[in-house]
């Protein structure tokens, strides 16, 4: 199975390139995506204002899939690979446990928010929409962090 899609390409856009718009797509989609997800709580959180409806302690997970967007993205590929960063306290090596600790911590909010949708409001025959705002929040937060970390060239300004 391995080299199945070895010789398989894409076709190819000639109308626009990409090349030199890739940095700024990927910003502006991760934003719109960051951005949806925040939208998508806080209009839950506007629309559901009881403890019972939606428990205030549930915006944990949001919070905390935000820091871990922050310390995924203040690193660059770069200094992960080692190929820009050598020198400091921790080197590549603390460069590599901070990613990891923020995809930990964000695929822990991703794993949260499924729990919450599942624990607190399907199996209680609630109202889906405030789980279902959690998850979407945790969920668009995730995949604006992947799209700007891998969806970006390192050489941001030139």
């Amino acid at each position: 199975m391995a080299g199945f899609l070895d010789n398989f390409r894409w076709p190819e856009c000639e109308c626009v390139d990409w090349g030199e718009r890739r940095n700024t797509v990927a910003s502006v989609v991760a934003g719109v995506l960051f951005f949806t997800g925040w939208w998508v709580m806080i209009d839950a959180a506007v629309t559901y204002p009881g403890q019972e409806q939606m428990n205030h302690a549930f915006h944990t997970c949001g919070v905390f899939s935000t820091i871990a967007f922050f310390m995924i993205n203040s690193v660059s590929n770069g200094q992960v690979r080692g190929d820009t960063y050598g020198e400091g306290c921790f080197g590549r090596t603390g460069a590599r446990l901070w990613v990891f600790i923020g995809f930990m911590m964000m695929f822990g909010c991703l794993i949260g928010a499924i729990w919450i949708l599942f624990g607190a409001y399907v199996t209680q025959e609630k109202k889906l929409a405030p789980g279902l705002a959690v998850f979407f929040q945790n969920a668009f937060i995730f995949f604006s962090t992947l799209i700007y970390k891998f969806g970006r060239t390192e050489d941001l300004w030139g």
